[in-house]
Formats: structure tokens, C-alpha cells, sequence
């Protein structure tokens, strides 16, 4: 199906796909995905075909002529405008190239990376048994084998891959000997809460610091947010000299 397909017809409205999706969506992440599914589509047509319908039913009982309505729909058309006239006065907001260098440039700390390291890991409840496991490597069984054969950790399922990580993310004790230990060498049992840890370390990264072109969209959304609030506050400013404002708190 495409966006322009009808998917039902009300008194002569059509309904389409893409009136569908829209409606899903607005729904939230984790609700829309109830209704992905043709059978949660189906619900969500049904529903806005009974809406259109209660609309039909409104305008021929001529409810919008209602006083009642008539306020309603004013509390709505002010909502609004308040939008819009926000809208409106950010929306030319930008941030230029000079300024995205010059905000990296003055703010390095922030684009800091920490040092990191990815390791894998087989953890066993005795020293002994973490010993044997390791001469079972060196004499041919790989490592992923092994993990997936001994290890109590969950990551056993993925060879005992516990993917990339920062320091302070692991126990101190895991932690001092992940970035200490040559790549693709094996660590000698490592005791921690946990019991003990045959390590590998498949690579590690020496901390850095992010390229400006790695960071330079996200500097320009932090930029124009900054000055979208400033441009706001001004605005708010000058419009507080110019109607009367009482606050009473």
C-alpha cells in the first residue's frame, strides 16, 4: 500500500494510508507499535471512521453554533497562536560556521572521549576450574567455545562478548586488568564479586578527543537552542513594557 491508498470512505471522505500512519504515530513510540500489525491498523481505521462520523452527527446537529463550543474552540485557537507566534520568532534562528568553531574550540572538555576498551570474558565460581579452562585454550578450544561451554555470565551467548566500555563501567578489580593486558592475550583468573574472570581484550582506544566535523551538527543544535531562548527572553522582555503584567505570588 502507498500513502494515497484509501482504506475507507465516510459519507463520501476517504481515509487514507497515510491519515493512518499519521495517526499511529502520534500515538508514541511504544504504543504505535501495537498497531502496526493489519489487524492494529484495522482498529485504528475503524476508530477514525466512528470520529468522522461523530463529526457528521456534530455539524448536523449544528453543535459548532453551540456557546459552549464557540468557547472551547477559542481556548483552542489561542493554544494555538501562542504556538505559532513562537514558532514564528525562532524560526529563523541558525548557527554559522564560525560560531559552531569557535563554541568547539572554547568547550574541548566537553567533546572528550575517555579511554575504552572491548573484552570478552568467561566467569567461573573456582580459581581451579578458571585455570583449567585456560589450558583447554592454549592446547586449541577458542575462546568463544569455551565461554559459551563454561561461562555463567548471559554474554556466554555471545562468546562471551561484553562489547565496548569506558572505565568506570566494570568492578575495579575487572576494570585494572581490561586495560592493562596486551590485545587477544589472555588474562591469568581475575577474582571479583562475581567469581572469577578469564579476560581478553580485543582492542582498546587511548582516550581522545571528538573531531569537530564528528560533533559539529550537534554543537549547532546546542548553539541555535541557546539562542532560540535568548532571542525568546528578549522578546518576553520587551513585551512586558509594553502590557501590563501583574503576578501575584
Amino acid at each position: 500500500m502507498g500513502e494515497n491508498t484509501v482504506l475507507a470512505t465516510v459519507n463520501g471522505k476517504e481515509i487514507t494510508e497515510q491519515e493512518v500512519q499519521a495517526f499511529i504515530n502520534g500515538l508514541g513510540p511504544q504504543v504505535a507499535m501495537q498497531f502496526q500489525s493489519p489487524d492494529g491498523m484495522k482498529k485504528v481505521v475503524d476508530e477514525l471512521v466512528n470520529q468522522e462520523l461523530m463529526y457528521l452527527d456534530a455539524v448536523e446537529n449544528k453543535f459548532q453554533e453551540e456557546e459552549t463550543f464557540k468557547k472551547e474552540l477559542e481556548k483552542v485557537k489561542e493554544f494555538v497562536l501562542k504556538q505559532y507566534a513562537v514558532n514564528k520568532l525562532l524560526s529563523n534562528v541558525s548557527a554559522t560556521e564560525e560560531e559552531v568553531a569557535k563554541f568547539y574550540d572554547d568547550n574541548k572538555e566537553q567533546f572528550k572521549v575517555p579511554e575504552k576498551a572491548r573484552a570478552s570474558h568467561i566467569l567461573v565460581d573456582k580459581e581451579d576450574k578458571a585455570k583449567k579452562i585456560i589450558e583447554e585454550i592454549k592446547n586449541g578450544l577458542s575462546f568463544e567455545e569455551a565461554a559459551m561451554k563454561y561461562s555463567n555470565c548471559p554474554s556466554k551467548n555471545n562468546g562471551g562478548d561484553l562489547g565496548e566500555f569506558s572505565r568506570g563501567k566494570m568492578v575495579p578489580e575487572f576494570e585494572e586488568v581490561a586495560f592493562s593486558i596486551e590485545e587477544n592475550k589472555l588474562s591469568e583468573p581475575v577474582k571479583t564479586q562475581f567469581g572469577y574472570h578469564i579476560i581478553k581484550v580485543q582492542y582498546k582506544k587511548e582516550a581522545s578527543t571528538s573531531a569537530l566535523s564528528e560533533v559539529k551538527d550537534q554543537i549547532a543544535q546546542q548553539i541555535v537552542a541557546m539562542k532560540q531562548q535568548e532571542k525568546y527572553l528578549d522578546k518576553t522582555e520587551e513585551l512586558k513594557n509594553k502590557y501590563e503584567v501583574k503576578i501575584n505570588l
